[in-house]
């Protein structure tokens, strides 16, 4: 039996429809966006999401000659060029963060932004797997979720740009826009998500931090601050499109032909680094395979939800993300589903797509070393391993149970918090399945809930050998990202082996 995902409703905020774009006199419609907008092509073989890559060929894949395909033998450097021994043995971390933009991730860039001072004094302070200190040469990249979905493209604010997988390397107190949420009474995360964090703008003279040699002495960012660059840069605002597309963000932001990795200029992505990957987000990845996975969001209405207002499919809601990307057994007598997996249905690019990437052309073809970090829609985990890489060892993925809503109050054991006008009925319209966890903040109120990471679960689990984590799955319900923090550097730390 098909479940659903949200889209209106999102379940990341206390009380508040975010991301419902409001049409006309006030009418609020989730996801029901329309638009004139022709959805991106995707042309020829290679890793490519139509244009807007600054290269002016409309293919897509940044490399400016129009055919669409990435060729991996462009804009990757070899390890030699920076200084390694060609055997990946140096301390090189290509660190790349896919955070969701959207309107429900106030709260969680704002944890974020806290966290982000004790990852960067982490790396600076990095050993080897035998414990023994090194100098890593480290570049941090950000990007959003937002591929420019069609359905959005009408609704978004005056001056907004889908990253499309581009670094996003502006301090976010230059850009107070980016976190001000759509609608007639938006919320405003300005002062919790960037201001405190971010009081004057610093940021790198490139599209990336980069830091390396002793105390990290060599950097691009002003006066070294470090931390103040990360801290900037890292919050990514509320007012992305509500269809997040992390998986193919992060495609996009790999692809060894973008301006950004061209070897020819100063560029993230290096042969011979460990490749970390960090995503962000309170919801299933919607990494549309465009252009034909487009329709489904317009006239083909097969993976739609039931409006219970109309009773009708009135309009696409989040839910065609998780009808057409996850597959779940038939329900329990109680609501809840023994399993759940991603599925292929020609709407969103299947998980192989990524795999077959990261784990053949990247790890197998290139020898690099990839690990991964998922901040999801998972319970909080409720301990770690003691040592390196700090992996969670109980509660988290191991605890997530996919279920139908529950509609009663939060108070009465349901699902439904306070200030929530949502029924059960209406949540499964918006999301269709219940939530992977909710946050709670610690005084009597919420962070959220969050929807389960079916697609990028199953992509970071992959990467895991018999004898190897290299992959982290944390909460994004926690009110501390702390461990997150300390399992992505663990696994980076366990990745380095020591000096010959």
């Amino acid at each position: 039996m098909d479940v659903r995902l949200e889209h209106g409703e999102k379940t990341m905020r206390k009380q508040t429809l975010s991301l419902l774009y409001v049409l006309g006199s006030g009418a609020v419609v989730a996801g029901g966006c329309s638009s004139d907008s022709e959805p991106d092509e995707e042309i020829g073989p290679g890793i490519s999401h139509g244009d807007g890559d600054g290269d002016g060929d409309g293919d897509g894949d940044g490399d400016g000659d129009g055919d669409g395909v990435i060729r991996l033998d462009a804009g990757v450097n070899t390890a030699e060029e920076d200084g390694c021994g060609g055997d990946g043995t140096c301390a090189l971390i290509d660190l790349l963060f896919v955070i969701d933009n959207s309107g429900t991730m106030g709260e969680e860039q704002a944890n974020l932004a806290a966290n982000f001072p004790g990852l960067i004094e982490k790396l600076r302070n990095l050993t080897d797997s035998a414990g023994n200190p090194v100098d890593p040469n480290v570049n941090i990249m950000v990007t959003t979720t937002d591929l420019g979905h069609p359905v959005c493209a009408g609704y978004q604010p005056a001056g907004y740009e889908p990253a499309k997988g581009a670094p996003v390397a502006k301090a976010c107190i230059d850009r107070p826009n980016d976190f001000v949420g759509l609608g007639d009474n938006p919320d405003n995360f300005f002062d919790a998500a960037c201001g405190a964090a971010c009081p004057t703008a610093v940021e790198p003279s490139d599209p990336f931090i980069h830091f390396e040699g002793p105390d990290a002495g060599e950097t691009n960012v002003p006066n070294d601050d470090l931390a103040g660059a990360m801290s900037c840069i890292g919050p990514q605002g509320i007012n992305g499109c509500g269809y997040e597309a992390p998986l193919e963000a992060m495609m996009q932001a790999i692809n060894p032909s973008a301006d950004w990795n061209d070897q020819e200029g100063t560029h993230f992505l290096r042969d011979g680094a460990i490749l970390a990957i960090a995503f962000v987000t309170d919801e299933a990845d919607c990494s549309v395979a465009s252009p034909d996975g487009y329709a489904y969001f317009s006239e083909n209405d097969e993976f739609w939800e039931v409006n219970p207002n109309s009773g009708t499919k009135s309009n696409p809601t989040s839910a065609v993300c998780w009808n057409a990307g996850v597959s779940c057994d038939e329900p329990n007598a109680d609501g809840t589903y023994d399993n759940c997996t991603s599925s292929t249905s020609g709407v969103l690019h299947p998980i192989s797509r990524y795999a077959d990437y990261l784990k053949t052309e990247l790890i197998e073809k290139r020898n690099k070393r990839v690990i991964m970090l998922g901040i999801l829609g998972i319970p909080e985990v409720t301990e770690h391993n003691e040592n390196a890489p700090f992996e969670p060892t109980a509660g988290g993925i191991e605890d997530l149970v996919y279920r139908q809503w529950n509609g009663d109050a939060w108070a009465d054991g349901g699902d439904i918090l306070p200030g929530d006008p949502g029924t059960a009925a209406t949540k499964k319209w918006d999301f269709g399945i219940g939530p992977g966890c909710t946050g709670e903040d610690g005084s009597g109120g919420f962070t959220g809930q969050a929807i389960p990471p079916v697609r990028i679960k199953e992509l970071c689990q992959s990467l895991d050998e018999e004898d190897t984590v290299r992959c982290c799955l944390e909460s994004i319900c926690d009110t501390d990202f702390t461990p997150a923090i300390n399992c992505l550097a663990g696994i980076i730390q366990n990745e380095i082996p020591p000096a010959q």
